[in-house]
C-alpha cells in the first residue's frame, strides 16, 4: 500500500490514543486540505498491510486505527486489510473520506463497500474551505459528518455521532 504517514498515539485522529495510517493518494483536491502533499497517488512510500499491521500493534495502549489520507477509500483492499487485522486485535476503526456514506454505500466499487462495511466511524464529504470550523470535533468543515457506520447500514440511511 501507498503510505503518506504513519503516526502512533494520536490523540487527534478520534477518541483514545490512535494509530494514525495517511494513505497516499486522493481524487478530490479539496482546497485547503491539511495534507495537499499526500493527493499524488504516486507519492509517500510503499509498504505492506503486513508491514503497517506491525507498528499498529506495537504500543498495548493503541485504542484504534485511524484511516485518513490522502483518502483510505482510493486504496480500499488494503485498508480493508489492515481494518480487519484493527478489528481482530480488539480495535475500533475510523475512516475520513471526502466521498459521502451514500455515494460510498451505493455507488462505491465492491472493494469501497467492503471496506465501508468494515469501518465503525466514518467522518464523510469533502472537506470545504468556506465550511472550515476549529471548533468542530473530528472533522475540518460544517458539511463533513460523523457518522456511526454499522447503525447507518442497518438503517439505510447516515446515522449521526453525538458530539
Amino acid at each position: 500500500m501507498r503510505i503518506y504517514g504513519l503516526v502512533q498515539d494520536s490523540i487527534v485522529d478520534g477518541p483514545g490514543f490512535r494509530f494514525s495510517c495517511f494513505v497516499q493518494g486522493c481524487p478530490h483536491h479539496c482546497p485547503g486540505c491539511h495534507n495537499p502533499d499526500s493527493h499524488d497517488p504516486g507519492g509517500g512510500k510503499e509498504m505492506s498491510v503486513e508491514e503497517v499491521a506491525k507498528e499498529l500493534l506495537k504500543n498495548p495502549l493503541t485504542d484504534g486505527l485511524t484511516l485518513s489520507g490522502g483518502d483510505p477509500f482510493a486504496q480500499p483492499e488494503d485498508c480493508l486489510a489492515l481494518a480487519v487485522i484493527a478489528h481482530a486485535n480488539g480495535l475500533n476503526v475510523w475512516a475520513w473520506s471526502g466521498w459521502t456514506f451514500e455515494y460510498l454505500r451505493d455507488r462505491g466499487t465492491d472493494g469501497q463497500k467492503a471496506l465501508l462495511e468494515e469501518i465503525d466511524v466514518l467522518v464523510d464529504g469533502p472537506f470545504l474551505l468556506e465550511q472550515r470550523s476549529l471548533a468542530l470535533p473530528w472533522r475540518g468543515s460544517k458539511n463533513q459528518r460523523v457518522i456511526d457506520v454499522p447503525a447507518s447500514l442497518s438503517a439505510g440511511e447516515a446515522v449521526i455521532r453525538p458530539d
